[in-house]
């Protein structure tokens, strides 16, 4: 797109605009392919995961290749923005609130690992996509994605139907049912919501304007690359590691939640203050470290803000409550990226841009201080080698098992 863009540009203050409309709209089109979220849910639970998930992929693969025979800008947003991103929209959700129900003891980590998953082909295709267009023009790569995203077809044959206890009798009725908005009336989703659409307004922001906040500090193309793998390679390993932790039941998930939501708030503010003196030869060492401390943070907290939906809303509603959490993300996701596009136009760097979505971050996660558990509390503990309840409203709670010198077995401790 962006080569194609480059075709229709005549002179420096064409290409000045331009460079400004694409910093304040990119970001729009992934919010709104988000928001379109709650559509897969509802079409999941009323027809199962596994054709929605496979339609989805084929009307993916048709916006790719739809859009590989672009004559305008406004046939590329339809194609990859309405088609392919409702296709996205039928297969994240389904998938990943199908993935849920799958797994008891496990669910973080699994999440986790199928998260992962994007973020390792998100830090494989950036290269691969840069040959793709000097080798094949951008029509060409688009054509080639078209052909992967199809994949998603196969892979969806592969989602198994799984009848749990407390799943409805029958599917909801009425488009409010289905969508699963009747969730908001449960007051610690409610709460989750709220803050998870404060999160939404910085998290998207570093995708977006990590490369170029590292290009306006100096950095050669090399360097700024190097920050975005950097900060990618500590993200996917930190949804591994925190998948791990956050099952064994020693803290519950929403203090997680909660934690890792304000160390990502933390590593935001981080990136927009440290001082960067570099050139092109530099490698950034300040700021690598720092966007490798955000990718640990953020890491951390996308498998936890799936992995605690079960506990709020019970197993039977998680499939729903993905999709709402994909459009909760997304609506601070259409204010992100723009606004920090429109503070770098006007201050002329990004530091106010992360400094701005940092505070939005840690907002979103002192919200989730209301959530239950999320506070430390005394009351009976729940063990950690006991499956998470999957009523809705209840979270583990971390167990001590104390061992009196009389008694060989172990005595159940208050968790304070």
């Amino acid at each position: 797109m962006q080569e194609f863009r480059s075709e229709k540009k005549t002179d420096g203050d064409d290409d000045l605009q331009a460079g400004r409309t694409s910093r304040r709209g990119l970001g729009l089109g992934g919010g709104g392919r988000s928001l379109r979220g709650p559509v897969g849910s509802a079409l999941s639970t009323r027809w199962g995961a596994r054709p929605v998930v496979m339609v989805g992929g084929i009307l993916t693969s048709l916006g790719f290749i739809f859009s590989a025979f672009a004559g305008s800008l406004l046939h590329l947003y339809l194609g990859l923005g309405v088609l392919a991103g409702s296709g996205w929209a039928l297969v994240f959700a389904p998938a990943v609130g199908t993935l849920s129900r799958y797994f008891s003891r496990r669910r973080v980590l699994a999440v986790g690992l199928a998260l992962t998953g994007s973020g390792a082909s998100s830090l494989l295709l950036a290269p691969a996509l840069q040959l793709l267009l000097h080798t094949f023009g951008w029509r060409g790569a688009l054509l080639l994605l078209g052909a992967i995203t199809l994949h998603l077809t196969p892979c969806g044959a592969l989602l198994r139907p799984l009848a749990l206890p407390g799943d409805p009798p029958a599917a909801p009725h009425g488009p409010l049912a289905a969508l699963g908005l009747g969730l908001f009336a449960r007051r610690s989703f409610l709460v989750f919501a709220l803050g998870t659409a404060m999160v939404g307004g910085g998290y998207f922001v570093p995708y977006v304007h990590l490369a170029p906040h590292a290009l306006d500090q100096g950095l050669g193309g090399y360097g700024a690359a190097l920050v975005v793998a950097v900060a990618a390679v500590a993200d996917a390993g930190a949804r591994l590691v925190c998948g791990w932790l956050a099952d064994q039941g020693w803290v519950p998930l929403t203090r997680l939640l909660a934690v890792f939501g304000a160390l990502t708030g933390l590593g935001l503010l981080a990136v927009g203050l440290v001082p960067v003196v570099g050139n092109e030869e530099a490698w950034g060492g300040s700021l690598l470290a720092t966007a490798g401390a955000y990718g640990l943070s953020t890491g951390g907290y996308t498998p936890l803000v799936f992995g605690v939906l079960p506990g709020l809303v019970g197993i039977e509603g998680v499939v729903q409550a993905t999709g709402l959490v994909m459009m909760l993300m997304s609506l601070g996701g259409l204010l992100g990226p723009p606004l920090s596009g429109f503070l770098r136009d006007e201050t002329g760097d990004f530091t106010t841009s992360f400094l701005v979505c940092g505070s939005l971050v840690l907002s979103g996660s002192f919200i989730y201080l209301g959530l239950p558990g999320a506070m430390p509390s005394c009351h009976p503990a729940w063990s950690p080698a006991t499956a998470p309840p999957e009523r809705g409203e209840l979270l583990p709670i971390p167990q001590v098992a104390l061992l009196s010198p009389g008694n060989p077995h172990s005595t159940l401790d208050t968790a304070c």
